[in-house]
């Protein structure tokens, strides 16, 4: 158990803070940064935000990790919609057709980059994503090589059972980029889910098979979409606690 695992007469700090990090094509952009004060060798996260933006939940999952010994680096993937509130620049973006695959893996790389670099790090990386984020955590953890291990929580549209669905922002499903996924997986789905359906979860497994890839899922009945949101309906106490767990554990194996 890593949940509350702690020792009462040990120091705990950190420092979380938004800062400028080298994305896609050199630009400039916003991100949340949180990391432990005071300690080294520490593991490193890149948590890509999820289609309701770049928001205060995914600050505060920032700092979950963190507090639980992780230097996490969380980019604004939607810096160049606007700036503002998060559910405001999500509906631009979604009017603009949602980010390009390659401008967002372009900043992925970037925060993999600066957490490359930090002093205090162990120079292992992991991404992780949920929802929208979830597919670009597969799709980096396929196409942009330094990371050590990826989580992809409830990611839809990493299969694409419909050609029409590809477009020039997204050319290629992530599915097929499997063969060059050389990390460990961990994904976390819910069996009611719209999007992965349970159907999509099963042919993304059946790749993973067939190309021996090192990987584990673990699907939740009763569970849905999103069932760490605890600020909406589709929470789920029990599997949220579960696969939070679950992401703890890998995480500790593979970068610690």
């Amino acid at each position: 158990m890593y949940w509350n695992d702690i020792d009462t007469g040990k120091y705990s700090g950190m420092i979380a803070e938004t800062i400028a990090i080298k994305g896609d094509q050199g630009d400039y952009i916003n991100a949340y940064y949180s990391r432990p004060i005071g300690a080294v060798d520490v593991p490193s996260i890149v948590l890509i935000p999820h289609m309701p933006g770049w928001d205060e939940w995914c600050r505060e999952a920032s700092r979950r990790f963190t507090e639980h010994g992780y230097a996490v680096v969380c980019p604004d993937i939607y810096a160049r919609v606007a700036t503002g509130r998060p559910d405001e620049v999500a509906t631009k973006s979604r009017e603009e057709g949602g980010r390009a695959d390659s401008q967002v893996m372009g900043d992925v790389k970037g925060a993999l980059d600066f957490l490359k670099l930090q002093p205090n790090t162990n120079g292992k990386v992991g991404v992780i994503g949920m929802c929208s984020g979830g597919r670009h955590a597969y799709l980096a953890a396929c196409t942009v090589p330094g990371f050590d291990a990826v989580v992809d929580c409830w990611g839809g549209g990493v299969v694409v059972s419909d050609p029409s669905r590809l477009n020039e922002r997204q050319p290629v499903a992530p599915i097929d980029y499997t063969e060059q996924l050389n990390i460990p997986l961990l994904g976390i789905f819910g069996d009611e889910d719209f999007s992965p359906t349970k159907d999509d979860v099963n042919v993304l497994e059946a790749k993973l098979k067939e190309l021996g890839k090192d990987y584990e899922f673990h699907r939740y009945e009763g569970a849905g979409h999103g069932i760490w949101y605890y600020d909406k309906p589709m929470y789920r106490q029990q599997q949220a606690m579960d696969s939070f767990e679950k992401v703890m554990e890998f995480f500790e194996k593979h970068l610690r």
